[in-house]
């Protein structure tokens, strides 16, 4: 399975990858590199947009029976009726589809496996006990009220074209996809580490590891 960032080589996301690691090996139970897939086709999306316009969606990966209890389909499911073998986050006309229906309101379900199980849901968000800076939309409420009642890591692609990561409530990482962009971008992040990789013409902003304090 090539899961490689932007191409065929490996991508390292830094600082942020030993957090990232140690939340899904350790809290959360997600496959490490169907998080990192996700991640990838959110920069990819955020990049590029649609059809010339910026969007915005949201992919919600693991605890997937509670994640389905907790949210409902806006539409008759695209998704239902394929096979599973179909609907894996690295197949390349899976991600395709998934570019296309990102255009459509509602987020995506993502197994741990990296199945995609269901688009166009509706995340029930209650907002209780949730502190997120003003100006982040409902998508942004919905990825930390999800994350807080499940566990499950969301990721949030913003029509600001920042790419948002949420765990237990809140948001541990935001990734600029591109660095004449960090300039302008106000992190959401308090004391957080800032890592411009140039190579990859990015720059990801993630909080500290507390394990390491």
């Amino acid at each position: 399975m090539n899961l490689g960032f932007l191409g065929s080589k490996q991508f390292s996301f830094g600082k942020f990858s030993k957090l990232l690691d140690r939340i899904c090996r350790e809290e959360r139970g997600v496959t490490t590199d169907v998080l990192r897939s996700i991640i990838e086709l959110a920069i990819e999306l955020a990049r590029e947009g649609r059809e010339g316009r910026k969007i915005g969606t949201l992919f919600v990966v693991g605890d997937e029976s509670k994640v389905l209890t907790y949210s409902r389909p806006l539409i008759l499911d695209p998704l239902q009726g394929h096979e599973d073998d179909e609907k894996r986050i690295e197949d390349p006309n899976m991600r395709e589809t998934i570019k296309e229906l990102s255009q459509l309101d509602g987020g995506f379900v993502i197994s741990n496996e990296g199945i995609v199980l269901s688009a166009t849901r509706y995340i029930n968000a209650h907002g209780h006990d949730i502190n997120l800076p003003l100006g982040l939309g409902s998508r942004h409420v919905a990825a930390a009220s999800i994350t807080q009642d499940t566990d499950a890591v969301a990721v949030v692609v913003s029509e600001s074209s920042v790419v948002r990561v949420f765990d237990d409530g809140k948001i541990i990482a935001e990734i600029i996809p591109e660095l004449w962009l960090l300039q302008s971008v106000r992190s959401s992040i308090s004391d957080a580490i800032i890592e411009e990789i140039k190579d990859e013409n990015l720059a990801v902003i993630s909080e500290k590891d507390e394990s390491k304090k």
